[in-house]
């Protein structure tokens, strides 16, 4: 008999498995009817839609084009309703629920707070707004009877010139709810060494930083990530694949980028449907992911924008699964790379993989031994021995 270690497992089953996310922006995925209800309570009239089952397709379409600068274009919207203290702390609950409840057990959401202060909240509020909704997020799960812990990941934009503000904001509340800094923006023409004295100034403090690279832009963005501001993660890195050669017999041949972010286990933030609407993977079956899943690169499996992409953690294990035929034992490759890489303490990160993720994949694995037996025994055909 086959165990569920080699079986591929059901879309139930991959909803209920643990799953860790590190790459979700908070303004790209609101619920639609949550974007409706906070344009007509502020009074924000730039929606091309104000239904919210057309406003999601409107989201879904436009991302659709292939292009990340268009991408980008739609986070106007969700950003115009996001600029309250309540629709912050209203849009962090609903992120953290919607999480949990698609199974995810520990999620770090990116938001930029420069891009929340047009009706006069001040940097420091807009952190604190985002910090009340997650926790009252996690709290509504919990009474739900699912368990999530969120951190914030601050970003800031690389067209602009608040990094090192940001990243100084990010310190201060790096022991209340803040794990992390980020950079996000278009790549091309804004390369994350404008920012270095952002970098500096984390590595100064022991903080932790991912950079957005590699996505749109290819490998001079990952150099320059990793060995002018020394990233501890990649969001996205998908492009590293362009240091790699597949000769016509199979054989891998790695540049000595891609061979040192392998050999350092930097992780990579893989999301592979956003990769599919930016143009950065023509399909689920060329995605890079199964490739670098081969040569063991340390990835992690992410949703990027859930709004946009119309998608969540269980959604984007499905296509993989779909695609590459992977087992629970992938899904749980993937997760325990993805909680190793999480910027929380080193023990809490351990307890999390021995005690909340290999339990429930451990579980869901030995569900096949509890299946009912069937009522009536097989019919045995005369060639079948005695």
């Amino acid at each position: 008999m086959t165990s569920e270690t080699t079986t591929q497992p059901t879309s139930e089953q991959i909803r209920r498995a643990p799953k860790v996310l590190l790459h979700d922006h908070l303004d790209g995925g609101l619920r639609p009817a949550t974007v409706v209800e906070l344009a007509r309570e502020n009074g924000y009239e730039g929606l091309p839609e104000t239904d919210p089952d057309k406003l999601g397709i409107w989201f879904r379409e436009a991302c659709d084009s292939g292009s990340l600068e268009r991408y980008l274009e739609t986070f106007t919207h969700t950003c115009a309703v996001m600029q309250t203290r309540d629709a912050l702390a209203r849009v962090a609950a609903e992120c953290a629920e919607d999480l949990a409840a698609d199974g995810v057990v520990y999620a770090e959401v990116r938001f930029a707070p420069e891009q929340h202060l047009e009706q006069g909240l001040t940097l420091e509020e807009v952190v604190e707004a985002v910090n009340e909704g997650f926790r009252e997020g996690e709290r509504r799960a919990r009474e739900n009877g699912h368990r999530i812990r969120v951190g914030a990941l601050l970003t800031a934009m690389r067209h602009a010139a608040r990094a090192l503000e940001i990243a100084e904001l990010a310190n201060r509340y790096r022991d209340t709810g803040v794990v992390g800094f980020d950079i996000a923006g278009a790549e091309a023409g804004y390369p994350p060494t404008r920012h270095l004295d952002a970098f500096e100034y984390l590595k100064r403090e022991n903080n932790h930083f991912t950079i957005h690279a590699g996505e749109a832009f290819g490998l001079p963005s990952i150099w320059q990530a990793l060995q002018w501001c020394g990233a501890d993660r990649l969001g996205h890195g998908v492009r590293i694949i362009d240091d790699i050669e597949v000769a016509d017999d199979g054989s891998v041949k790695l540049g000595r980028l891609a061979s040192y972010v392998r050999d350092k286990r930097i992780p990579l933030e893989m999301c592979p449907t956003s990769n599919l609407q930016t143009g950065a993977a023509p399909s689920y079956a060329e995605h890079p992911i199964g490739l670098l899943r081969r040569l063991q690169f340390r990835l992690t499996v992410n949703t990027d924008n859930r709004l946009m992409s119309h998608t969540g953690m269980s959604q984007e294990f499905e296509h993989l699964v779909k695609t590459f035929r992977y087992t629970l034992d992938d899904m749980q490759w993937f997760t325990v790379n993805a909680m190793k890489s999480a910027f929380i303490p080193f023990d809490e990160r351990l307890a999390m993989i021995n005690d909340v993720i290999k339990p429930g994949y451990a579980e869901l694995r030995a569900e096949w031994l509890f299946r009912p037996a069937t009522t009536t025994p097989p019919v045995s055909s005369p060639s079948d021995p005695a």
